[in-house]
């Protein structure tokens, strides 16, 4: 049974975009639920997400997806990265559990493998800018931050998919720390590109232990209810981590959505 619901957002008095669709876990998604083992967290549904207009993330926009209280939508900037990207992939099969890896296009590039293997296992890939500069895209010229992430897309489809077309099949781009100008978010929306913050984060970019750190998101999450989080799937504590946040979230009572364009990407 596949189940829909519109939404607009709103962005300022006259402004409106960012149409959504929700639905239930379906085809060939509910074969693989079925397949999961017993008392395994698994993914509670999936929601497809228009991308034109999108600015979701509280921790940058006004909005969020339409997420019922306790849903939480995982994702992992930076990767695909030697060791960890593989780790955390093996903990969310394990759990029959699906995320959205925003990939930097070099990383692609280096290891197209490991980003064929996310696609392969049900994931979905999105965009993160090609290098991930350091001083952000919002300093930089505006044409440099825009070749940026062009090539950033065109180098992780080329890895997943052999190739690039016109346009992204899966239209979902995150600022490298969450830097953005307006001029990029109109050129975005100008082709059809949704973006995306979070709602709350692991903060996994400071070192820590994977106690400490998974202490700390599950405190974040309590706070928040849910949403979307975000994970660097490049540390190596968060690779320790993520099974025990996944059994928590089981025994907490959370679900997870996974996201993905319409059709699917």
């Amino acid at each position: 049974m596949v189940t829909t619901l519109s939404g607009i957002h709103r962005r300022g008095p006259a402004r409106f975009a960012g149409l959504l669709l929700l639905a239930a876990l379906a085809g060939p998604g509910a074969a693989a639920a079925a397949a999961c083992p017993a008392g395994s967290l698994g993914t509670s549904r999936v929601m497809e997400v228009a991308p034109q207009g999108l600015r979701v993330g509280r921790k940058s926009f006004p909005e969020t997806l339409p997420l019922a209280p306790k849903e939480v939508v995982l994702t992992f900037d930076d990767g695909p990265w030697p060791v960890t990207t593989a780790a955390i992939l093996d903990a969310l099969k394990a759990e029959c559990v699906r995320a959205t890896f925003f990939l930097i296009g070099q990383n692609a590039q280096a290891r197209p493998a490991l980003v064929k293997r996310t696609l392969a296992e049900g994931h979905t890939i999105a965009h993160h800018s090609m290098t991930h500069p350091a001083a952000t895209l919002a300093k930089i010229s505006h044409a440099a931050a825009m070749k940026e992430i062009t090539d950033g897309i065109a180098a992780d489809e080329k890895a997943a998919y052999g190739s690039a077309g016109a346009k992204p099949r899966v239209p979902f781009f995150r600022f490298p720390g969450f830097a953005s100008t307006p001029e990029l978010l109109a050129e975005l929306e100008k082709s059809g590109i949704g973006v995306f913050g979070a709602d709350f984060w692991a903060s996994d970019w400071n070192v820590m232990t994977p106690e400490k750190q998974l202490a700390l998101v599950l405190e974040r999450l309590e706070a928040a209810g849910g949403g979307i989080v975000l994970f660097h799937d490049t540390k190596d504590q968060t690779a320790k981590m993520i099974p025990d946040f996944l059994r928590a979230l089981a025994t907490r009572g959370y679900k997870v959505v996974h996201m993905v364009p319409p059709g699917g990407g």
